[in-house]
């Protein structure tokens, strides 16, 4: 894996991000959604990955499943076996029925495949934030074949401190909904790279406060022409959009 020094004055990674694949045109968070991203130009992608109970790295973004498969209740407790068997297409519309959930080693192949980037963010079950950073970090560490290091994520701090664990030099974000005056502080002193906000919180001058501390900022999640324009001209250093049929990621 190509490893670069990245803050925020050699940010290397694409403006445009699509969220948990191709936001809401396709099942979030499944190889359809990537598969959709890419064809309309996205090059860099959000997901969110956590562990099933037998330690496989996959994708899904709420602690149940019923919103996003056909499956009932918590994911907690579920092996990668019995996970893959779920439908997790059929929620979003007829044409998806059938599409499995993703593990983030078949995201991995799609990545390497497509030359795309990744940003990864830990959603861990609780009681497992430690370990999730450490497993998803390692296994990127050891299978990530793509040129630009992928970006591990996440509102949990333990997550955060597992992947400084387990893969120290993979670069990280904090992510933040509300602004808290130690929130550089606590980004650097979890060897962060980036933090990623509420496109809400987010002004000229604390874009400014960021950057002096070599800290790149990133803006979730970005569907609004004047928002995405004002967060431009800031100068944010990616846009996590839901929107990819609308936004040109080549702007």
């Amino acid at each position: 894996m190509t490893q670069l020094p990245i803050d925020a004055a050699t940010w290397p990674y694409p403006r445009w991000i699509a969220h948990r694949g191709a936001g809401q045109l396709a099942p979030e968070n499944t190889l359809a959604a990537f598969r959709l991203g890419h064809a309309h130009g996205y090059r860099m992608f959000e997901c969110d990955v956590r562990l099933s109970a037998d330690g496989v790295p996959f994708l899904l973004h709420d602690d149940v499943l019923d919103r996003t498969t056909d499956g009932k209740g918590g994911v907690a407790g579920l092996d990668w076996p019995a996970l893959s068997r779920l439908d997790a297409g059929s929620w979003h519309s007829p044409g998806f029925r059938g599409e499995p959930l993703a593990s983030l080693q078949a995201v991995l192949f799609f990545c390497e495949a497509q030359d795309c980037a990744l940003n990864v963010e830990l959603k861990p079950t609780p009681g497992t934030e430690f370990e999730t950073g450490v497993v998803v970090a390692r296994t990127l560490q050891r299978d990530w074949r793509g040129r630009l290091p992928p970006l591990l994520s996440s509102f949990r701090i333990e997550a955060l401190r597992g992947a400084q664990e387990g893969a120290p030099a993979l670069p990280r974000a904090l992510l933040i909904e509300r602004l808290e005056p130690d929130c550089v502080d606590l980004a650097l002193g979890l060897g962060c790279v980036a933090v990623v906000a509420h496109h809400a919180l987010i002004t000229a001058r604390f874009e400014a406060w960021l950057r002096s501390a070599g800290l790149a900022v990133l803006a979730y999640t970005v569907n609004d022409d004047a928002e995405a324009g004002r967060l431009r001209q800031i100068g944010v250093h990616g846009l996590i959009t839901d929107r990819v049929d609308h936004f040109d990621p080549a702007s």
